[in-house]
């Protein structure tokens, strides 16, 4: 799965109401992923794992702690391609996020929900990148 396809999915099950926790994206995108092929599973896993390593940086995640910094940056992801572009290239763009407290934990449990029902196993992730806060080393070099 491309960059495109990642987040062209993300906007097709992106709910017309609001979802402040996005567990109707997350539900939407289980369902759709649990179709299949697995493929489509790694493949937005590992997208959805290179999104929020690029925002694992200093400057949005000073002084959250790592689960509130893992689940804030999943929310600038639900909010789709333009708003995590903006984040992108503003920082400031991410305060909302923070100072709302939205949170998108749901959508980081995506994958190994729709693996677990194609397959019917656990899946241990590996992804090239990790998503987990702070393992970014090169967006902490000022910590």
């Amino acid at each position: 799965m491309n960059e495109d396809v990642f987040w062209q999915l993300i906007e097709e099950c992106s709910p017309s109401t609001p979802d402040p926790e996005g567990d109707q994206l997350a539900a939407a995108l289980t369902a759709r992923l649990a179709k299949g092929p697995v493929a489509d599973v790694v493949g937005f896993a590992e997208q959805l794992s290179w999104a929020l390593y690029r925002l694992d940086r200093q400057e949005y995640g000073d002084g959250l702690s790592g689960d509130a910094f893992l689940y804030t940056r999943a929310a600038v992801v639900a909010a789709g391609r333009e708003e995590y572009a903006n984040v992108l290239r503003d920082a400031e763009r991410f305060a909302p996020f923070v100072n709302d407290l939205v949170w998108a934990e749901a959508l980081i449990y995506v994958p190994d929900n729709a693996y677990k029902h194609l397959t019917g196993e656990e899946w241990n992730r590996s992804t090239r990148y990790s998503y987990e806060s702070y393992s970014n080393a090169a967006g902490w070099t000022n910590a």
